[in-house]
């Protein structure tokens, strides 16, 4: 097999320990998730260890299986730049990661926790101002 490059290797050891954490959290069992995600257990378990890396579709099944954000799997196997976002703006990954790794918080909350977050960015990003309209003018009846 071609040795992947250093930081490709960071990142793919990066993302197999996040997964398994993520795992162990969920309480699932390899099998368990490798069931769920509709990958096989031997890959999956190459996956965790750091010898494979995955794409973005298995990223995405295990994201689904694990109810975490598939973004923050994409950012730690190297695929997205934790840097921007979707806009290509700065994205405030601090608050991301914080609440993904906070233990205190189950699956749910963190997810709720990360909807509020992110409408209230969307909310507050500088849009585009609306086109003037014409304004209509009152006739007179005078």
């Amino acid at each position: 097999m071609a040795k992947l490059s250093d930081r490709a290797a960071g990142a793919v050891g990066s993302v197999g320990e996040y997964l398994a954490e993520q795992r162990r959290h969920a309480q699932l069992s390899l099998r368990q998730l490798s069931d769920l995600a509709g990958v096989s257990n031997p890959y999956l378990s190459q996956i965790e260890r750091g010898l494979r890396k995955p794409s973005a579709d298995v990223l995405q099944q295990l994201a689904k299986a694990l109810r975490i954000s598939a973004e923050t799997l994409y950012v730690r196997a190297g695929i997205l730049d934790p840097d921007d976002d979707a806009d290509g703006g700065r994205q405030g990954t601090g608050v991301v990661d914080a609440v993904l790794l906070d233990p205190a918080l189950t699956e749910r909350q963190k997810r709720v926790l990360l909807d509020v977050y992110t409408s209230f960015v969307r909310e507050n990003s500088p849009e585009e101002p609306p086109a003037k309209k014409p304004t209509a003018r009152k006739r007179s009846t005078e």
